[in-house]
C-alpha cells in the first residue's frame, strides 16, 4: 500500500470485479430480503430526519464496513452513538477486502452490512450488481460537483487530492509549469518524479488532454527530461523535502500541506484541474437496520464533515473551507478505471515506470 494509510489505493480490482458474474441475479436476492432500505432511502418528505431517527432508535444498531482507519472510524462511531443512541458495529479493511467481503456475503445471500465506505472503484461494482440503494438525502446538495454518483448510490465522504509539490530551494516560483505541456521544457530534465502506482492520475490527465495527444506528450516528457519513480506518497513527499526530487507530480495534498505548515522547504501548486480520488459511502439495499444505515449515511456526508476536516481529511462539502476545494476539482472517473484498469496500468508502466530515470 502506498502513501498514508488514511488514503487507500485506487488499485486494480479486475480480479474482484470478475467475481461479479458469479452472483445470483438481483431478483433472486430480493426474494430473500424485503429490501426495506430502498423504500426508506427514497423518502424525502419534511419529516424524513424524524423518521430516520425514530426508526434507528428502535433498531438500536447498524453494521459498518469501511476502509476508514480504525482511529478515525472510532471517533465517528462515538460521535454518532453519543448523538443518536445507536450503536455502530464496524469491520475495517481496505477497499478491495471490503468489496470482496460484500460480494461473498451477497453470493451466500447473507446480508449484515448497512453502510459501506471505500474507494469509488470498490463501490461502483457493487452498484452495478444492484447491491446499493439510491438515496434522496437533502445533504447531497452540499457536496461539490462530481462527488455524488449520477444514480445517487454513493457519495463522497472525503477526497484524496493530487497536487504538484516542489522544493522551494531548488525550484523558483516563477518557473513553475502552468500546463502539463510545460513539463516538456528542457529545464525539467532530471527534476521530475511520480508515485509508482498512480496510474489513475495518469489516465485522467491523458483523457483530459485527449488520449492520443496526452500519450504523446508523456512519451515526449520522459524522452526529453525523464521521470523518476518513488514508491509511496510519504516517500515522495520526503524526497521533495530532502531535495532529492525537485518537483513531484503526484503528491498527496494533505501531506504537502502538513510539511509546508511545519516550515519545510516545500510548497505545492496545481496544474489544473485538481484531480482527486474519492472515498465514498453507500447504503446496502438489503441493510438489516435500514433506518440506522440511512441515518449514519446522512451523518457521514453532513455532521461528520467538520470532524473529518479537523482530522486532516479533505472534505467534499461546500460548507468546509479548504485550500484544495477552492480550486476547480475533477474526481477520478471510477467507471473508466474499473472498465479499463488493465489498459491504463499497462500504459503507465510502459510509458512512465519502465522508462523511468
Amino acid at each position: 500500500m502506498t502513501g498514508h494509510p488514511r488514503f487507500p489505493l485506487f488499485g486494480p480490482l479486475v480480479a474482484l470485479a470478475a467475481a461479479l458474474c458469479t452472483l445470483p441475479a438481483a431478483s433472486a436476492l430480493a426474494q430473500s430480503n424485503d429490501n426495506r432500505a430502498a423504500e426508506i432511502a427514497t423518502y424525502h418528505g419534511p419529516d424524513r430526519e424524524k423518521r430516520l431517527i425514530d426508526g434507528a432508535k428502535k433498531e438500536g444498531e447498524l453494521m459498518l464496513y469501511g476502509s476508514i482507519p480504525v482511529a478515525d472510524m472510532a471517533v465517528l462511531a462515538e460521535a454518532f452513538t453519543k448523538k443518536y443512541g445507536v450503536k455502530v458495529k464496524a469491520w475495517r479493511g481496505d477497499s478491495e477486502a471490503m468489496m470482496s467481503r460484500v460480494l461473498s456475503e451477497a453470493k451466500a445471500r447473507r446480508f449484515e452490512v448497512g453502510v459501506m465506505v471505500a474507494s469509488s472503484s470498490a463501490l461502483e461494482p457493487l452498484s452495478r450488481e444492484k447491491l446499493l440503494t439510491p438515496v434522496k438525502s437533502p445533504l447531497l446538495a452540499d457536496l461539490v460537483p462530481g462527488s455524488v454518483a449520477p444514480n445517487r448510490e454513493w457519495a463522497s465522504v472525503y477526497l484524496n487530492t493530487f497536487v504538484q509539490a516542489y522544493n522551494t530551494n531548488l525550484v523558483r516560483k516563477d518557473e513553475l509549469p502552468k500546463t502539463y505541456r510545460d513539463l516538456a521544457h528542457p529545464r525539467w530534465k532530471g527534476r521530475l518524479a511520480v508515485e509508482a502506482e498512480d496510474y489513475d492520475w495518469f489516465a485522467q490527465v491523458v483523457i483530459g488532454l485527449g488520449e492520443a495527444q496526452g500519450l504523446k506528450l508523456f512519451r515526449d516528457i520522459v524522452a526529453t527530461n525523464g521521470i523518476s519513480v518513488r514508491r509511496g506518497h510519504s516517500v515522495l513527499n520526503n524526497m521533495i523535502v530532502a531535495g532529492e526530487v525537485p518537483l513531484g507530480l503526484t503528491a498527496y495534498g494533505f501531506l504537502a500541506e502538513q510539511v509546508k505548515l511545519k516550515g519545510a522547504p516545500l510548497d505545492w501548486f496545481i496544474i489544473p484541474p485538481l484531480l482527486a480520488r474519492p472515498t465514498v459511502a453507500g447504503v446496502s439495499r438489503f441493510a438489516p437496520q435500514p433506518h440506522a444505515a440511512l441515518l449514519f449515511y446522512d451523518f457521514l456526508i453532513g455532521e461528520a464533515q467538520p470532524i473529518l476536516a479537523s482530522r486532516q481529511f479533505v472534505s467534499p462539502s461546500r460548507k468546509i473551507d479548504s485550500p484544495f476545494t477552492r480550486n476547480p476539482l475533477q474526481l477520478i472517473d471510477s467507471v473508466e478505471m474499473l472498465d479499463h484498469a488493465k489498459k491504463w496500468q499497462d500504459l503507465y508502466q510502459s510509458i512512465v515506470i519502465k522508462a523511468a530515470r
